[in-house]
């Protein structure tokens, strides 16, 4: 008997492909959701790591440029109202506000230096949202994930039970093959929470880093402004 039932499993296919086609619809959804779910998440952490890369890079080559010593307005009427780089926009929004601060008699208006500083704010805003962007998805794979692999590995497992009662036979022929297919909707639960959970932690560090610099570069251009508005 025990020859026998060896014989029987060395003859059951177990990869992952005969695992799946051999699983309940039920089961076979969940696991199409868990891979989806993996390659769009795989694909946010490629598109962050590269978004974050060159943000980095333009606020380098930005702030080269805005500590050079060469005047503000100059700098202005480079990169233009409407500029490609984040701390570009930034600079950009502050300066246009500057620029509409003035009278034409070359006064300025009250409050300026208040609209300013809500106008740099607005900016960040808007660069924070776009630097942010896809990470709540992340988040939310990484911490549901789990529990829907485990549902797949439950209503696989109910099912291969019911299998056996059917059957009325517990060897190792008939058992193993549902509760194989069921512990593979855990497997890819885990395959697509663990880089989520990772990655979304990494990538709101640098978001927060990156735009920590946007708000001490808005910072320090405020003071700037600030000074010129006193004299």
């Amino acid at each position: 008997m025990e020859t026998e039932t060896l014989a029987m499993a060395q003859e059951i296919d177990f990869s992952m492909l005969a695992l799946f086609a051999r699983a309940t619809l039920t089961v076979k959804l969940v696991m199409l959701l868990l891979i989806v779910a993996s390659f769009w998440s795989w694909a946010i952490i490629i598109q962050k790591h590269i978004t974050y890369r060159r943000a980095r890079a333009q606020a380098g080559r930005f702030d080269r440029a805005f500590w050079s010593g060469e005047p503000l307005d100059e700098l202005f009427e480079q990169i233009g109202p409407d500029p490609a780089g984040s701390s570009q926009r930034i600079f950009a929004a502050g300066m246009m506000e500057w620029r509409r601060s003035h009278r034409d008699d070359g006064a300025l208006i009250a409050g300026a230096q208040s609209r300013i500083d809500r106008s740099m704010d607005v900016a960040i805003a808007k660069e924070t949202e776009q630097l942010n962007s896809g990470l709540s998805f992340l988040a939310t794979v990484g911490s549901t994930a789990p529990f829907v692999g485990l549902f797949g590995t439950v209503w696989g497992i109910k099912t291969a039970f019911e299998e056996i009662a059917i059957a009325q036979n517990t060897n190792l022929a008939v058992v193993a093959p549902g509760i194989a297919e069921a512990l593979l909707a855990t497997g890819l639960g885990l395959l697509a929470a663990i880089p989520a959970v990772i990655f979304y932690n990494k990538l709101s560090t640098d978001s927060d880093r990156i735009i920590g610099n946007y708000e001490s570069f808005a910072d320090e251009f405020s003071t700037i402004l600030s000074r010129q508005l006193d004299a």
